[in-house]
Order: C-alpha cells, then structure tokens, then sequence
C-alpha cells in the first residue's frame, strides 16, 4: 500500500489520516486478541487514528457497554501515546440505555463529565485527542429517519450549556479538541455561531453516515462544513456490507445485518436492493470490486476529512485496507452519479 494521505480537521492543529479504524465489533464480534491485531496492523499500515464510543460494543447492551473502548485501552498502555489519535463519544440521551449513566437523560454538563471520566479510565490514557457527541439531544431525524417532525419537540439541554461543559474540560487538559456526529445543518451552524460568539471551543468535525446509498450530506451539510471549516468523518461507508454486494448473493450471508436485524431500519428501503445491483454492476464492468468502488468514492469527495472501516477480524481488515485507496477515474464518477439520480439516497 501507499502512504495514506492526511488532513487537517477544521481550524485545529488535529492532522488525520485519510482512513480511521472503527472499533465497534470490539468485544462483540471481534475477540480482545483479534482486536489488538487489527490495531497493530492499521497502525504499522499508518494509521493511528482510532475512533470508539462508551457505548460499544455494537449493538448495545449492558454486558458489552465500554468493552471497546477496555480493548483499546489496554492496547493503548503499550504504545507511545502521542503517536496515536483516540477519538471517542458521549452517548445521547436515550430511553432504552439505561445501564449507561442511568439513561441518559441529557447532554448537560454533570452528563458529559461522568462520561468522559469513564472512557478516560476504560482507555487507560489522561486524554482524548477528539471528543464527540455521539447523536444530538434536541429532536432531529437519526438513524434511518428521514423527515423532520416538529410534533416530536422535547426539552433539551441548550448547545450553548453543552459547548460550555466541553469547554471545561478542554481547559483542564481531558479533551484536545471536540465533535458532533449525526449531526444537521442548523446544529452545525449552532455549534460554530456559539463558539465564536463566547470564545468556546470550536466543533472541529462530524461523523455521519455517508456512501453511495445515502449522499444526503451533499445537500446542505457540504456547504456549511466548508463554510463553517468542520470536517466530515465518514460512518457506514460499505453500507453495513450492502455495498459489498453479499447480500445480493446470499440474503443470509453471515453479517451484522443478518445477526441482529434491527440494524436494517435504514437499509429496509424500497430502492436498496435495485441501487446496490446497479452498483455492483458498474463496478464489475469496470474491473473493480464493489468494495473498491465503494470506499473509492468515499475518497474522492472532497469533503471528506478521513473515512472509518470496521472489521470483524484481522482477515477482513486486510482486505478492506487497500480497497480505501482505489482512485476512480472520471468516467466512474460520471456513472456513479448517474446511478444516483435514478436511484437517490435510497437509504438516508
């Protein structure tokens, strides 16, 4: 493989490789030793980017809830640590994880410290180089919704208590820079209004999901992260594996789709399994895996600041690896889009 390119996360000085490794399989489907191997064997490739959450392993459970982030922390105790790029997540409220903090109920500040203490102590490190809010806490459409309903309002913890509560921990060293995930355009512009505003930490990224079956990133986030100079990590590049094009050989085929089935919400849509045929065609034709034209196109959207891939084993890590730096030629790109207007976002 070639040297990974990197890239610089918003306004900071948080330099990225162009690929991270996701490690929610870690502790569920992936065993601590497998786990440890994949680490080993993405940062001799050059990629010491490592993103987790306090509520992985995935799907969420009260016996899995931080055994991700333990995995790497006792990876992390034996590495030199500013070579590496720990970024992690603090969970959104919710009514259905009650073994995480009780809830839990709120993005507030007592919320966000308890959260961030405990992934300093699962992680074995004194601080994060990233810190994200894993979903927000107002009302928006997340996870396979897709419509904005204003009737669903609830209270929720301004963003200014919450930039403020991070801006807390920056200054006392636990956080170098902070993120959002899931996150839309007005938050976006929220997050970066009220920073500059009262001279709190800046939003330096977000993490949403985006691939050839849900581009709706382009519409407005795009424009406002250029604008507002936030980086976009990519989740989801593969589709939860429908871009590999397996499901389209065995429905059945061994995945986390066909373990758990409620992780198909977003890809239960009627043009899914079309879309990802016409794909899976045009990837063919032109002498590629559809692996390859799926993080292909990841990499060359220019506002992608650096892609996550997830592994269930070292074996499948390996051969993901070099597909992320397949180049696309302009004739692919042209037939990618093409595709996409007959068959836009069938999986937002």
């Amino acid at each position: 493989m070639t040297p990974f390119q990197t890239r610089q996360l918003g306004r900071s000085n948080l330099i990225v490789p162009e690929i991270c490794l996701g490690t929610m399989t870690f502790g569920e489907q992936t065993s601590e030793a497998d786990a440890h191997a994949q680490l080993d064997y993405a940062l001799t490739a050059g990629i010491g980017f490592i993103d987790t959450a306090e509520m992985y392993a995935v799907p969420p459970r009260a016996e899995t809830c931080g055994a991700s982030e333990s995995i790497v922390g006792r990876w992390l105790r034996r590495q030199q640590r500013d070579l590496i790029q720990i970024a992690t997540k603090v969970a959104g409220p919710s009514r259905n994880l009650n073994w995480i903090r009780n809830g839990p109920p709120a993005l507030d500040r007592s919320n966000i410290r308890a959260a961030i203490e405990g992934s300093l102590q699962r992680l074995q490190t004194d601080y994060i180089d990233l810190y994200q809010l894993h979903w927000p806490e107002r009302n928006q459409p997340m996870f396979g919704q897709w419509q904005f309903d204003p009737k669903t309002e609830r209270e929720c913890t301004p963003i200014r208590a919450q930039l403020e509560a991070l801006g807390e921990l920056v200054r006392e060293g636990k956080i170098r820079h902070i993120g959002v995930s899931n996150e839309h355009p007005w938050g976006i512009m929220e997050f970066t209004r009220l920073a500059d505003e009262l001279e709190l930490p800046r939003i330096v990224s977000t993490q949403n999901a985006y691939s050839l079956l849900n581009r709706t990133f382009e519409t407005g986030l795009a424009e406002v992260c250029h604008r507002q100079q936030v980086g976009l990590l990519v989740y989801s590049a593969l589709a939860f594996g429908h871009l590999t094009g397996k499901y389209l050989a065995d429905p059945n085929a061994a995945g986390r789709l066909t373990q758990w089935p409620a992780f198909g919400q977003r890809y239960s849509k009627p043009n899914v399994a079309p879309a990802v045929q016409a794909y899976v065609e045009l990837a063919r034709k032109h002498g590629l895996t559809p692996t390859q034209l799926a993080l292909g196109f990841s990499r060359s959207r220019w506002f992608v600041a650096s892609t996550i891939i997830g592994a269930s084993s070292l074996a499948q890590l390996k051969e993901t690896l070099p597909a992320t730096q397949t180049a696309l030629s302009p004739e692919v790109l042209a037939e990618i889009d093409a595709i996409h207007l007959r068959y836009t976002n069938p999986a937002p």
